[in-house]
């Protein structure tokens, strides 16, 4: 978790920066909106395969080749593993091919399902704009998906680092495209902005060609054939997207309606307020799923239940820990955080005030987005996808009918109440699958530091707020005095959380220092 969050750390900070540049020079209208709307759905692809449902399929396949190989001929079970990656890919490869161009083909119609024309704002310019950036930005799906294949096989021999590290690339190739081949205004750059994507696409998948080659894993390209390894997966991953991407499904769904029914600007502010609010999950969530899910494979498969649930309960007790601290801050300190990251340029006060809304209501479901991917991989090592599609469908609908519902009296912040209230419908019906079938139960350990984790929370939201006004003015200032303040506002709420977390009894410090410092 360490690993993968911290280069997720850096991955995040970056994007950071490049949404920055992104709000000064392209700011929250016209250009902005219609771009947002063409990276969304690459994107979406992208939150799915690369992290979350390929790997949460493909993984437990693999080792299993490896384990089955090895006990078959002992020393084969690479070998055996490597050439059902190999069918993956010959059957994957086409598969992209062809949809890639189909989708590029029916760029139009796809965006005007999406946003209804942008009949509140921009019109048919707008569609024209957001159709030729989508053209732009989608063969990203294609490129990212092969990088989602020789990641998950780096992510099975335990070479977290390389698959963590290729979103980095993404992020240095937009900031660059902005620093030197940004037009001479929005639309232009905008235009840019969609041309880097797919450029970064293709150096992520050189990098992992590169690092399974050094790894000495070569896939070779074969006619595709459906062999019964492959049809099982196939079987599986299709539940599985709809399962893990249910929070970036839910997100596409609210985008689509923003752009449908809400003035000019909703989509560019549930599109930063998302930014931040998607740190917590990708630091903590992304980093802990990703890391338990071998080694509850490996409990599971070696009939361990009790050490699965070990395993699961201390992941929890990982993620609340980091995660509700998070929520907390970013639903006290919406305003000072928007304003100090995003406002210059182009991006006015009025627009950090949009944004901000929306920030502080997606943020009340920052625990469940967390939770979420710390809870499904105890169906996917057990090699069931049917259950958690099942709630991810239920937490849909909770969606729909909740943005139909709150959009209108409450605009783009109905939007993202509605998205945080899913969130919590699919954790909580997660949870209970898992408690029903004994497969999970909150220990002692895990219920007593939560409500310490939960009373350390609010001790810093309550600092946080008496502090917002004297740091707020800062974060309207240069570059150096809103970096200042947005230090010195987070840090004294790092300060304040860590010293009551302490003192509660939310974590120990032996503790931590020993699951750091362990070795293997």
């Amino acid at each position: 978790m360490g690993t993968i969050g911290g280069l997720t750390l850096v991955s995040r900070l970056l994007g950071m920066a490049r949404d920055m540049m992104m709000a000064a020079y392209v700011g929250a209208g016209f250009a902005s909106d219609a771009f947002l709307i063409a990276w969304r759905l690459p994107n979406l692809f992208r939150a799915l395969f690369a992290e979350g449902a390929f790997a949460s399929v493909f993984v437990p396949l693999f080792n299993r080749r490896i384990a089955e190989g090895d006990a078959a001929e002992p020393g084969t079970g690479m070998a055996v593993a490597t050439a059902f990656a190999g069918q993956v890919l010959s059957v994957l490869f086409p598969f992209l091919a062809l949809f890639t161009v189909v989708m590029m083909a029916a760029a139009l119609p796809v965006v005007l399902a999406m946003t209804g024309g942008f009949p509140e704002g921009g019109g048919e310019a707008k569609l024209a704009l957001a159709t030729h950036l989508t053209r732009i930005t989608f063969p990203y799906l294609a490129l990212i998906s092969l990088v989602s294949l020789l990641g998950g096989i780096l992510n099975s021999i335990g070479r977290f680092w390389v698959n963590a590290a290729a979103p980095i690339l993404l992020n240095i190739t937009m900031i660059g495209a902005i620093l030197f081949f940004r037009g001479d205004n929005s639309v232009d750059t905008a235009e840019t902005q969609a041309i880097a994507v797919t450029i970064s696409g293709a150096l992520q998948l050189a990098w992992l060609i590169f690092a399974c080659r050094r790894a000495g894993i070569v896939l070779t390209l074969r006619w595709p054939r459906l062999s019964p390894d492959v049809k099982r997966m196939l079987a599986l991953i299709g539940p599985a997207a709809i399962g893990q991407g249910a929070i970036q499904i839910n997100l596409l769904i609210s985008t689509s309606l923003a752009a449908r029914f809400l003035p000019q600007g909703a989509v560019s502010y549930l599109y930063y307020a998302d930014r931040l609010n998607q740190l917590p999950l990708g630091l903590i969530g992304i980093g802990v799923g990703t890391a338990i899910l071998p080694t509850l494979s490996r409990n599971i498969g070696g009939g361990d239940e009790a050490a699965a649930a070990r395993t699961q309960n201390r992941a929890l007790e990982l993620a609340l820990l980091l995660g509700l601290p998070a929520a907390v801050a970013l639903v006290v300190s919406a305003t000072p955080l928007i304003r100090g990251v995003f406002q210059h340029g182009a991006f006015t006060a009025a627009d950090t005030l949009g944004a901000a809304g929306a920030l502080a209501a997606f943020s009340l479901g920052v625990p469940a987005y967390v939770l979420i991917k710390v809870l499904t991989p105890g169906f996917y090592a057990r090699q069931d996808t049917k259950t958690p599609v099942r709630i991810a469908m239920y937490s849909m609908l909770v969606n729909l009918v909740g943005n139909l519902t709150l959009i209108w009296p409450f605009g783009h912040v109905g939007v993202a109440i509605a998205t945080a209230a899913a969130a919590w419908v699919n954790l909580i019906w997660l949870y209970v699958a898992l408690h029903r079938r004994e497969h999970l139960q909150m220990d002692a350990r895990l219920k007593a530091r939560g409500l310490r984790i939960i009373a350390a929370s609010a001790a810093m939201g309550a600092v946080l707020w008496l502090l917002n006004p004297y740091f707020d003015p800062y974060m309207a200032g240069g570059t150096v005095e809103r970096v200042v303040a947005l230090i010195l506002l987070c840090g004294a709420g790092g300060l304040v959380y860590a010293a009551a977390a302490v003192l509660l009894g939310a974590v120990k410090p032996g503790e931590l220092r020993r699951e750091i410092l362990r070795k293997g």
